[in-house]
């Protein structure tokens, strides 16, 4: 279950809507299914004997790809992204969102079919941009059941000027 969302301050003193996502633990098939949708069909993925063979280290077994923890960092916190852009648009007055304009992404380490995640989210005003609208970001810390980070990327999205 997500917590409540709390507010921190950012480097440069605005405020920074935080929270923390449910947990969701990688399976085999998630990867697998993942791999087969977008098409991934390099042998890091699809050939566990070349894996097992050529792939260094803890990554010569089965892995999760890094498209696939973008999408389930994004998804850990789909339920309560409202809330937060909500949060924002009462102190800053957000308009209609624009979109997503941007996306930002490190991965740290790998993640495995067992390994449970969740998201540690972050969302702040970046700036205004020279038409009036707002540039949003979504910082997501991706976590494994370690507290390891796995990924961090940011989401930046637009808005247009209140009306």
């Amino acid at each position: 279950m997500a917590e409540q969302m709390r507010i921190a301050k950012g480097k440069n003193g605005q405020n920074l809507y935080c929270q923390t996502s449910h947990r969701r633990t990688i399976t085999e098939t998630d990867i697998v299914t993942f791999v087969n949708l977008v098409g991934l069909h390099e042998p890091a993925f699809i050939d566990m004997e070349w894996v097992q063979e050529a792939m260094p280290g803890i990554h010569n077994k089965r892995f999760a790809p890094a498209p696939l923890l973008i999408s389930l960092g994004m998804g850990l916190v789909a339920t309560s992204v409202s809330e937060v852009v909500n949060a924002i648009s009462e102190e800053e007055k957000l308009g209609a969102f624009h979109g997503m304009v941007g996306i930002e992404a490190k991965v740290k380490s790998p993640a495995f079919p067992g390994d449970t995640l969740h998201v540690e989210l972050s969302a702040g005003v970046d700036r205004k941009t020279s038409k009036a609208q707002t540039l949003v970001d979504l910082t997501h810390v991706l976590k494994n059941q370690r507290d390891d980070t796995v990924a961090i990327f940011t989401e930046k999205l637009l808005f247009d000027p209140a009306a």
